[in-house]
């Protein structure tokens, strides 16, 4: 089979498409051919080594895919080959075939393309996860997303907007603002003008956010917290931006204010019940067609690098998915 095979830590245009064996079947795994699978930056920061675990080497990067059951010995989790499923996992995506545990899978719904599934999971799961189980958001509280034409950006405006929030997305282009605008933001805001914060106070009638989404990082998260209501809370997604913030705690004590963290890969481990929780609800959701997924630009398999560079250097709009065929 085909995939992309990292031998050595390094940046995504040294890594090479190859053909390798298909991966062995173990007892009570599914093995799926993967028709997409998604590109995250936590896939970016994988392939080069820095991200806060490494995976052995040589391995097959990619977390998120969608495809088809070709073998279910067993029928493990009620799977039966010929069953449309999306999933997400530790590696191996990108690839055509992938093995993996049912538990790391979950039924398709009729009607919903590969691209889609493949950009849903780590997105909305995180999103979801981050204002109803951390910030506790209500209906009508006002929500500040950063980086908001970001994949994880967009599934926060679209979750925000689902919980009855009135959104305010932040992003850093006319095309990204008018982006998020398409996917339901109320209100915009350029956070790369000097004033940002003046017409961030005048959006919010002059409190402040309730909550903040920032998967961004860098000084816009501390200028952002600096402008959050009395009793606000902050959730930490993480740091595209490339700098880790560090945040004067004299700010969270004048605010009352609370910084969250949001660790999607803890989820599993931590909080299961929370985790098929939250899952259930997404996934009505999607089938209801009260969501829909923004999928940015699709790329063939021999274009990764492509959908890595697009990730990369933040022209992305939504999530970039790699479309593979056989």
């Amino acid at each position: 089979m085909k995939a992309v095979v990292v031998e050595q830590y390094a940046p995504f245009d040294q890594i090479e498409l190859k053909d390798v064996p298909s991966p062995q079947m173990e007892p009570g795994h599914l093995r799926v051919r993967v028709e997409a699978a998604g590109i995250g930056f936590v896939d970016g920061l994988k392939i080069e080594g820095r991200y806060q675990t490494k995976d052995p080497l040589p391995f097959i990067p990619g977390t998120e895919f969608a495809g088809v059951v070709e073998e279910a010995p067993g029928a493990p989790g009620g799977y039966q080959s010929g069953m449309r499923v999306m999933g997400m996992t530790r590696s191996g995506a990108l690839a055509e075939e992938i093995v993996v545990r049912p538990e790391t899978v979950y039924p398709l719904p009729d009607g919903v393309a590969a691209e889609v599934a493949a950009s849903f999971r780590a997105n909305y799961l995180t999103a979801l996860y981050a204002l109803s189980a951390r910030a506790t958001i209500v209906a009508g509280e006002q929500l500040l997303v950063l980086g908001a034409a970001g994949g994880t950006g967009t599934a926060a405006v679209q979750i925000g907007k689902l919980l009855g929030a009135r959104v305010i997305a932040a992003a850093s282009t006319p095309e990204k603002r008018e982006f998020a605008r398409e996917h339901g933001a109320d209100a915009v805001i350029d956070y790369t003008q000097a004033g940002w914060r003046d017409t961030l106070k005048e959006l919010t009638g002059g409190q402040g956010p309730d909550v903040i989404f920032d998967p961004v990082g860098g000084d816009v998260s501390v200028q952002a917290f600096r402008s959050i209501a009395w009793r606000g809370r902050h959730l930490v997604v993480g740091f595209a931006g490339g700098a880790i913030p560090a945040l004067p705690f004299n700010l969270p004590l004048l605010k009352g204010g609370a910084l969250l963290g949001v660790d999607l890969a803890q989820i599993p481990t931590r909080e299961p019940d929370v985790q098929k929780s939250l899952m259930s609800k997404l996934i009505g959701w999607l089938a209801e067609g009260k969501l829909k997924p923004a999928v940015g630009r699709v790329f063939a398999l021999e274009d990764f690098r492509e959908a890595f560079k697009t990730m990369q250097t933040r022209a992305a709009l939504g999530k970039m998915v790699v479309r593979i065929a056989r």
